[in-house]
């Protein structure tokens, strides 16, 4: 892999995915055997194909399902970050099937827990207000943290109550914006409007106090700073926010198709990871106010 990628690659890995540097050297680990598999090749011309090839030959020399399900992981995260990165149009590895491990389930917060979260954003801090109007967008509208720092001003509907973002694939979708949401957006534009743009950021919602769009990576930080000022103790990113309103629009009772338009899943395959999530939260509810379970 080029150097200039690789250090991307890694920045992204340690930052956005908060990994460990054992776990990233791992992911690097799997480009190498993979770029080993490819010889001369280059990686981002490799089709679904030439993958399904090399991790048959990891099931041939006897690697089991747990080590090709977390090199498989690897891999798919290393061809998003390509797809991210505008380096591949399309994600060789989307349709690769991850050997069954047992399910994973992403960490969500509580209701209470958001509102903690939100609550203890200082609004009279410098980016105070622009912070508390982003993490309030990002869950009430469980987005993706690449479709916040890409909202613009333009694709704001506040008088019909929807924001137009851009998903995966540069797909847009229509998505519902609450009342509170947009009350502290237009909050932050009162602030903003002391902020000068740099040319070509004018039409984005959130700028830095440069007046540049605001990147994944601060927004990650901004998160995972906040949470620890909120005293919550779960390990928590801009991701978490979007399980938190899935899985909680599911626990209020809301269709799954819904859902799946609301997060812009492309298969309801993996809107349905939180059905398994709601199983596991009314276990939880049972097994804590069942008198029988109390006692």
């Amino acid at each position: 892999m080029d150097t200039s990628w690789q250090k991307k690659y890694i920045a992204f890995l340690r930052l956005e995915k908060s990994l460990s540097d054992k776990t990233v050297e791992a992911y690097l680990s799997d480009i190498d055997k993979l770029q080993a598999y490819a010889q001369e090749r280059d990686l981002d011309k490799l089709s679904r194909s030439d993958i399904e090839d090399f991790l048959g030959g990891l099931h041939d020399v006897g690697i089991g399902p747990r080590s090709q399900a977390r090199i498989v992981s690897g891999l798919k995260s290393f061809y998003g970050f390509l797809v991210m990165e505008d380096v591949i149009r399309s994600n060789p590895m989307e349709l690769v099937d991850t050997p069954k491990i047992g399910l994973h389930l992403p960490e969500v917060l509580t209701v209470s827990e958001i509102d903690q979260l939100i609550g203890s954003i200082d609004r009279t801090a410098p980016q105070g207000q622009r912070n508390r109007a982003m993490v309030e967008t990002l869950y009430s509208c469980g987005l993706r943290v690449s479709e916040l720092v890409g909202l613009k001003l333009s694709n704001c509907y506040f008088n019909d109550e929807y924001i137009m973002v851009e998903g995966k694939g540069s797909k847009q979708r229509l998505v519902p914006i609450s009342h509170k949401a947009m009350h502290e957006i237009e909050l932050w534009m009162a602030d903003r409007c002391h902020i000068s743009p740099v040319k070509g950021n004018e039409d984005f919602v959130f700028l830095n106090r440069r007046g540049k769009a605001l990147t994944r990576s601060m927004v990650f930080r901004i998160i995972k700073l906040q949470a620890d000022m909120a005293g919550i103790k779960k390990k928590i990113s801009p991701h978490t926010l979007r399980h938190s309103f899935a899985t909680h629009l599911l626990e209020g009772g809301a269709n799954l198709r819904i859902i799946q338009q609301l997060l812009g899943h492309e298969s309801i395959q993996t809107t349905e990871i939180y059905t398994q999530m709601d199983r596991t939260f009314l276990r939880e509810q049972i097994m804590e106010f069942l008198p029988e379970n109390r006692k």
